[in-house]
């Protein structure tokens, strides 16, 4: 009789065990790790989108502008680099890495920007359907960028605070020793500074 108390006794000292685990914060790191690595994919998704138009968006303008040729050449080089920089889900607990990505997508941008504006110097390209989608299609994918971006920040705000306060900090301290603060997108240079104006 003793025995098979002692078996129910253990029996529910694990499941209280369980519940107790389960409710406390246990896998929250976990999720919010995953949920984080989730939303960098995302970014990396739209900067790719990013990347696949811009070969069109070269081909097009250069056949209306072919005397643009530095602008055309920034602009596949910025590409190559931007592409070239890759952060994998591992490597988001270095900052280092992140900023070498932001910079080189950063690069990109401006190269786009610089052609967007020459392409006012030509109103042939301007009125051109295919210059107009693929201008849209960019535009799209700029917005997309800024909210997966947004979302990524705001993931890893989420999983850096789980590892700084209780009881994720207990769990980051004994089961999660592993588990580091994920970088997150900052401002580049200069973003504070309104921009300058000539007349």
């Amino acid at each position: 009789m003793s025995t098979m108390f002692s078996r129910i006794r253990a029996a529910f000292a694990v499941v209280a065990l369980g519940l107790l685990v389960s409710g406390c914060g246990y896998n929250n790191i976990p999720t919010l790790e995953e949920s984080a690595k989730a939303k960098w994919a995302e970014v990396q998704n739209q900067y790719q989108r990013r990347a696949d138009l811009i070969p069109n968006l070269v081909n097009t303008v250069q056949g209306y502008a072919k005397q643009e040729k530095d602008v055309l050449t920034s602009v596949v080089e910025a590409r190559a680099k931007a592409t070239s920089v890759r952060i994998d889900a591992s490597q988001l607990t270095d900052p280092e890495k992140l900023k070498q990505f932001q910079e080189a997508q950063a690069q990109l941008s401006g190269a786009l920007g610089r052609l967007l504006a020459v392409s006012e110097n030509y109103p042939d390209l301007k009125s051109n359907q295919n210059f107009l989608a693929l201008q849209s299609q960019l535009e799209g994918t700029e917005n997309r960028i800024a909210v997966s971006r947004r979302d990524y920040i705001e993931a890893v705000r989420i999983y850096n605070t789980e590892l700084k306060t209780f009881p994720g900090l207990l769990w980051a301290a004994t089961f999660f020793r592993g588990n580091k603060e994920m970088a997150a997108f900052t401002a580049n240079e200069g973003a504070q500074s309104p921009p300058q104006v000539k007349f």
